[in-house]
C-alpha cells in the first residue's frame, strides 16, 4: 500500500513540473516558434521575376513591337526594351566596365566582329540550337556569323530595291543595257531617267558584286584593284554622266519624290517618303548586268538581338527571350507596322506579309544579296572606297591608278589596326 502511495505521489509531482514548465513559456517564445514556422520556404511561394534589359537604337515602331512581343513572357520574365543613344559607342565601353552592360542588345549585324573580338558577346548557340534557327533565311544566318560562331538572332533584314514612278516609267528595264538606253532617252530638261548614289560604296557595291568583285572578303583582304572591280567601275561609269554629279542622298531622293527622276535604287526607308509625296510607286527586280548575266547585287543589313556574356547567370530567361523572337509573331507584327522583311521564312505564309509588294521584293532580292561584311576591318573600307569612287566618278581620275592607290591605302590602314 505504501509503495502504491509513493508511485502516485511521484506521478502527481511530475505532472506539476510539466504544467509549471508550460506556464513559464513567455508569449514572445510562442511568437518566435510561430514565426520560424511561417518563414520556412514554401514550394507554392511565387518566384521573383527575372529582369532582362535589351538596349536598342532603332525606330520607335520597331522597339514598340519588340516590347509588346516580349511582354508575353511576363510575369516570370520582365523584359525592358530600352533606347540607348550612340549604342555602338556604349557597347564599346562595356569591355572596360562589364557592370554597365545590358543583358542583350538589338542592332545591325555589321558590328558583330568588333564586339565579338572585344570578348563581350556570347554565341546565341549557347542558349538555342542551330536546329531552332532552321526556319531563318540562310542569308540572315550567314550575316549573323563571325568566325564560325552565330552571334546574332536575326529578326528582320533590309536591302536596296529598284523603285520607279509608274506615271513616268511604264515598264522597268530588264537589263542594265536597257537601263542605260532609257537614261539616254529620258534625261533632259532637269528630269532624269534614273538616279542613284553612284559614288557611295553601299550603293555602288551592287554593281561590283554583279561582276564578282568585293570591297573586302571574309579574310579581311581588300579587293579594290582586282580586275573584276576595275571592270565593274568601267562599266558603271557609263551611267554617271546621266545622273546628278554629286550623287548625294538628299539630291537623289528629292528628285525622285518630286517626280523629276523616273527611277532610283533605294532602301525601304524611301518607300513611305515616296508614298507621302504621292508617287505612284512601283518596285521591280534588279536589272541584269548584260556582261555577267547577274542582277545588280546590293548589300543587305540584318537587324537582330545579341547576348552579352554578363547575362550568363540568367540563362533560362535569355533562352526564353530568344525562343520568343524565333516565333513568327514578331516578324509578322514588324511587317505590318514597319514594313520590315522578316528573317523567319515562315512569316511569308501570312497573307499580310506575302501581299506586301516591298517586302516580297526584298525577299526575292535576298536570294542574291551580299550581307555587309561584319569584320572590324570593314570600318576603314567605307572611307577608302568612297574616296576612290569620288575621284573616278566626280573628278574623272584614271580608274586603274585610283584603284591601285585605294588598295594600298586600305592595306596600310588595316595593318595599322593590328
Amino acid at each position: 500500500m505504501k509503495r502504491a502511495k509513493k508511485t502516485l505521489a511521484f506521478l502527481l509531482a511530475a505532472c506539476m513540473v510539466g504544467s509549471s514548465l508550460a506556464a513559464c513559456q513567455s508569449p514572445d517564445d510562442s511568437a518566435l516558434t510561430k514565426s520560424a514556422s511561417s518563414s520556412a520556404p514554401s514550394e507554392n511561394a511565387p518566384k521573383e521575376p527575372v529582369t532582362i534589359t535589351i538596349w536598342h537604337e532603332t525606330d520607335a515602331a520597331v522597339a514598340k513591337a519588340l516590347q509588346s512581343e516580349l511582354d508575353k513572357l511576363a510575369p516570370d520574365i520582365v523584359v525592358k526594351v530600352e533606347r540607348k543613344e550612340k549604342l555602338g559607342d556604349a557597347l564599346k565601353l562595356v569591355g572596360n566596365d562589364p557592370s554597365s552592360a545590358p543583358d542583350m542588345y538589338f542592332y545591325a549585324h555589321d558590328k558583330l566582329g568588333t564586339f565579338a573580338q572585344m570578348g563581350i558577346l556570347s554565341p546565341v548557340t549557347n542558349y538555342i540550337s542551330k536546329d531552332d534557327m532552321k526556319e531563318l533565311l540562310p542569308m540572315t544566318v550567314n550575316a549573323a556569323t563571325f568566325k564560325d560562331e552565330i552571334y546574332q538572332l536575326p529578326v528582320y533584314f533590309e536591302t536596296q530595291m529598284f523603285m520607279y514612278n509608274k506615271k513616268l516609267m511604264k515598264e522597268p528595264p530588264k537589263t542594265t543595257d536597257d537601263l542605260l538606253k532609257y537614261m539616254k532617252d529620258n534625261t533632259k530638261g532637269g528630269t532624269y531617267g534614273f538616279v542613284e548614289q553612284h559614288s557611295t560604296p553601299y550603293f555602288a557595291s551592287a554593281w561590283m558584286h554583279a561582276y564578282g568583285a568585293s570591297i573586302i572578303n571574309d579574310k579581311a583582304e581588300p579587293g579594290l584593284n582586282s580586275q573584276q572591280m576595275i571592270d565593274s567601275i568601267i562599266y558603271h561609269k557609263q551611267f554617271v554622266p546621266y545622273m546628278p554629279s554629286d550623287g548625294e542622298y538628299n539630291t537623289v531622293t528629292t528628285l525622285f519624290k518630286e517626280g523629276k527622276a523616273h527611277a532610283t535604287i533605294g532602301g525601304p526607308w524611301l518607300v513611305p517618303e515616296a508614298k507621302a509625296a504621292k508617287i505612284d510607286l512601283g518596285i521591280a527586280a534588279m536589272p541584269i548586268v548584260n556582261a555577267t548575266g547577274k542582277p545588280l547585287t546590293p548589300y543587305s543589313g540584318v537587324q537582330g538581338v545579341c547576348v552579352l556574356k554578363t547575362a550568363k547567370s540568367k540563362k533560362d530567361a535569355v533562352t526564353a527571350v530568344l525562343k520568343q523572337l524565333l516565333k513568327t509573331d514578331i516578324g509578322i507584327s514588324l511587317a505590318k507596322t514597319a514594313n520590315c522583311a522578316p528573317a523567319n521564312s515562315k512569316c511569308y505564309d501570312n497573307a499580310d506579309v506575302s501581299g506586301n509588294e516591298m517586302i516580297q521584293a526584298m525577299k526575292t532580292t535576298a536570294e542574291a544579296v551580299v550581307p555587309m561584311p561584319n569584320i572590324p576591318e570593314m570600318d576603314v573600307m567605307w572611307t577608302v572606297t568612297e574616296s576612290m569612287l569620288a575621284n573616278i566618278n566626280k573628278n574623272n581620275a584614271n580608274i586603274k591608278t585610283e584603284c591601285d592607290k585605294a588598295q594600298k591605302d586600305a592595306l596600310d590602314k588595316i595593318e595599322a589596326m593590328k
